[in-house]
């Protein structure tokens, strides 16, 4: 048997056995936590695998491979029907739809993802008007919803990769084992469905465009990581895929009409046509790269805690220290600093989310902890750590680790410091406006050192200066676009920071561009001043 990538055979059965025989009267998953931390079963984003863990150790006792205690909850969805009851609640004319009759033809298009109290309304949608009906989305998942004029007319779901799929296979031309390490940066189109009653030229094609345009970006803030390809399957008994053709997706092949049932697969006869949708022009490259394949068991890097400057001067709980406590005193375990600071361990580690940083920190030696300034040698739970960075000042945090971090990589002499500005995805506030950043990022390994926001009263140009305010860049050589291309930026880095820099100057500039041109600059290659 072959989970995540890691072979099992009898000597892992009879591991996991005795790990459930050790501990006696522990829960199915204390026993799926204990596994995932034995055999290092992660997630992409570094997050411990529980749900696919738990699912392998109910096929392995109902093979009888090995015995687990009886289930504490009853089994199966808690939600199912309460979704039935809200499925004969919708539909046209009911309250909760409020179909138009008629639709304009330049109504405004918005597709984005549910959040967690419109779930059960979205199900039992698809439920009602789905030939499929509903259904569990398998691993890393996104549910979207799609409205014109404010006038919900579509429902969709992503859900990870399907193992086996030939046509996709025979077209990337990947391994076996290239394809087990990289399936994560492939995405399921599980369910489309476009509400019976809406009558709209073009709409599905719009809706699968919007979607994928920010698919990624939204995958990312998810789990962590981007995906770099869409697939789905399309019955060819029902559906002719045409949506699909006219948002350019690529057909590759059709199905033999095998099905997954449980953990077998069975013959249902009806062979489905396979079409992917590539996210990124180097999609292939980035697929079929063995690079991506991990030689290590670990999801997160090995960080030696013990070698970093944490205590002294300069070091990481001084820096910490300036922090104010927001929560009450009465009844605290863990220091702001001793929570702080395993969160930017956690961090520099590759935990991408509070779930990932709170297991970081579970994983690690009394010892360890005690460097962190745990009295007893326990880590912050989860909750903790979620409430800690929920009201601590985030800005201050920034700006205080980052010139460690700066520091640390001695980002002085000779070193790249690239600025670069973003706007953030799924940062809108009430008023619709997203959160745009500015950002000190070290070139090679992509470290942020600082970042400022830029209000929408002003722009990028202005917040150079706040930005490097408080952060040693003496010697160093810092980029920008060509936005930033500013005679007042280039003054204040060479006289006010003692830094040196590498502008790009484009057609903004056509003055300044016709000027460099007329340097001839070509004629005198570095290698013709002989290192002088």
């Amino acid at each position: 048997m072959v989970f995540r990538g890691s072979v099992l055979e009898t000597a892992h059965f009879a591991k996991i056995q005795r790990l459930i025989d050790s501990i006696p009267g522990q829960s199915r998953q204390d026993i799926t936590r204990q596994a995932c931390r034995v055999f290092r079963w992660r997630r992409a984003n570094g997050v411990w695998a529980t749900r696919a863990a738990r699912q392998l150790l109910v096929r392995l006792d109902a093979a009888g491979l090995i015995r687990l205690p009886a289930a504490r909850r009853p089994q199966g969805r808690p939600h199912y029907h309460a979704r039935e009851m809200a499925a004969c609640l919708v539909g046209p004319g009911s309250a909760a739809t409020e179909p138009s009759s008629q639709m304009r033809a330049d109504a405004t298009l918005l597709v984005r993802p549910i959040s967690a109290d419109e779930q059960l309304g979205w199900r039992a949608h698809i439920q009602r008007f789905h030939y499929l009906g509903d259904a569990a989305l398998v691993g890393e998942s996104l549910r979207y919803a799609a409205y014109l004029d404010g006038e919900l007319v579509a429902l969709l779901s992503w859900s990870a990769a399907t193992l086996h799929n030939r046509p996709r296979d025979r077209y990337l031309s990947w391994d076996e084992a290239t394809k087990r390490a990289n399936l994560h940066w492939v995405v399921n189109n599980a369910r489309f469905l476009i509400l019976p009653w809406i009558r709209q030229p073009h709409l599905a094609s719009r809706v699968l465009g919007r979607t994928l345009r920010r698919l990624s970006r939204d995958w990312e803030q998810a789990y962590g990581h981007p995906v770099v390809l869409a697939e789905t399957f399309v019955d060819t008994s029902r559906f002719r895929g045409t949506c699909y053709r006219a948002s350019n997706w690529l057909y590759v092949g059709e199905t033999k009409g095998w099905s997954k049932s449980g953990g077998t697969y069975r013959f249902n006869g009806l062979p489905k046509s396979v079409w992917l949708y590539p996210l990124r022009h180097d999609f292939k490259e980035q697929l079929c790269n063995r690079a991506g394949v991990r030689t290590t068991e670990e999801g997160l890097m090995v960080l030696e805690v013990e070698k970093l400057p944490l205590h002294g001067q300069g070091g990481l709980f001084e820096v910490l220290c300036g922090v104010p406590e927001p929560r009450k005193a009465r009844g605290l375990r863990h220091k702001i600093q001793s929570v702080l600071a395993a969160a930017v361990c956690a961090t520099l580690a590759g935990a991408r989310s509070i779930t990932a940083i709170a297991e970081w920190a579970a994983e690690q030696s009394v010892d360890t902890l005690k460097l962190f300034g745990s009295k007893r040698g326990k880590p912050p739970s989860e909750r903790t750590f979620r409430r800690v960075l929920h009201v601590v000042d985030v800005g201050e945090i920034d700006r205080r680790t980052g010139q460690w971090m700066a520091q640390q990589r001695q980002l002085m002499a000779g070193k790249g410091l690239a600025i670069d500005g973003k706007t953030v995805r799924g940062s809108r506030n009430a008023g619709g406006k997203a959160l745009h950043l500015l950002s000190a990022i070290t070139h090679g390994d992509g470290t942020v050192v600082a970042q400022v926001a830029v209000d929408s009263k002003t722009n990028e140009i202005t917040q150079v200066e706040p930005l490097f305010k408080d952060l040693d860049i003496k010697g160093a050589v810092v980029t920008a676009d060509a936005l930033l291309t500013q005679k007042e930026i280039a003054r204040h880095l060479v006289e006010d920071k003692g830094a040196d820099y590498v502008f790009t100057v484009k057609d903004n500039q056509p003055t300044l561009r016709q000027d460099i041109e007329a340097l001839n600059l070509d004629a005198f290659p570095p290698s013709a001043h002989d290192g002088r």
